[in-house]
């Protein structure tokens, strides 16, 4: 329960949390694509840890990890799209794992989108700096954006296996509480299905008949009548 209520923050905080991510990896990405710039030459490759991991300076006009090649202008519109969508729906986060999701996913958005935006050949259709390349894992070159875009990917669907929502609580302790409130509510309303029904016997075994408006029952007003 502890680290549930950890988990889960005010809207402000979790928009904090979503841009300081955001802009962690935007940096990130725009500082290590000017150093690729600045220091290789297209097509070069430097061994970094062998063939495990490798440093090759190329011009990306696709998507991520160098697919689609030539569909520069579609995956602008579409990147343009994501952003607008998650400042929208940012508000609605209170959950720190939900911030950090889509905090990676804006910040590798926003990264390859300055790319294409800025760099030649247009604007529009720039083409993105890719320099990664691990041989043994992929046979494509990506760069810290498309990192960020796959790994909050991954993370969203951890949290969606899960069941966990956008306030940081589970399905099933949700509809727990649901099911609490409700009884709560029949317990103080008398409607539950434990409530009697009027004329229903009670525990004794007796039948007692519902009350007039002057606290009699019915039988005892007839007895009264027939006295007098």
């Amino acid at each position: 329960m502890a680290a549930e209520r950890a988990a889960k923050v005010g809207t402000t905080a979790a928009l904090l949390i979503l841009l300081g991510a955001a802009l962690a990896v935007y940096g990130l990405d725009q500082l290590s694509k000017y150093l690729v710039v600045t220091n290789l030459t297209e097509g070069e490759v430097v061994q970094v840890l062998g063939p495990v991991l490798q440093w090759q300076f190329v011009r990306n006009p696709g998507a991520a990890f160098s697919l689609a090649s030539g569909m520069t202008w579609i995956f602008t519109i579409l990147a343009a799209g994501v952003i607008t969508f998650i400042v929208w729906f940012a508000r609605r986060i209170h959950s720190v794992a939900w911030a950090l999701v889509f905090g990676l996913l804006l910040g590798g958005v926003l990264g390859n989108l300055t790319d294409r935006l800025l760099r030649e050949p247009s604007f529009g259709l720039g083409h993105v700096i890719d320099f990664i390349s691990t041989p043994w894992m992929l046979p494509a070159i990506y760069n810290v954006a498309d990192i960020s875009i796959v790994s909050s990917m991954v993370l969203f669907m951890i949290l969606t296996i899960r069941g966990v929502g956008l306030d940081g609580t589970r399905e099933s302790k949700r509809s727990d509480a649901a099911r609490d409130a409700e009884a709560e509510v029949d317990a103080e309303t008398g409607s539950g299905p434990d409530a009697a029904a009027p004329g229903a016997a009670t525990a004794d075994g007796v039948d007692r008949a519902p009350a007039t408006g002057d606290g009699r029952t019915p039988l005892a007003g007839t007895q009264l009548a027939a006295e007098s």
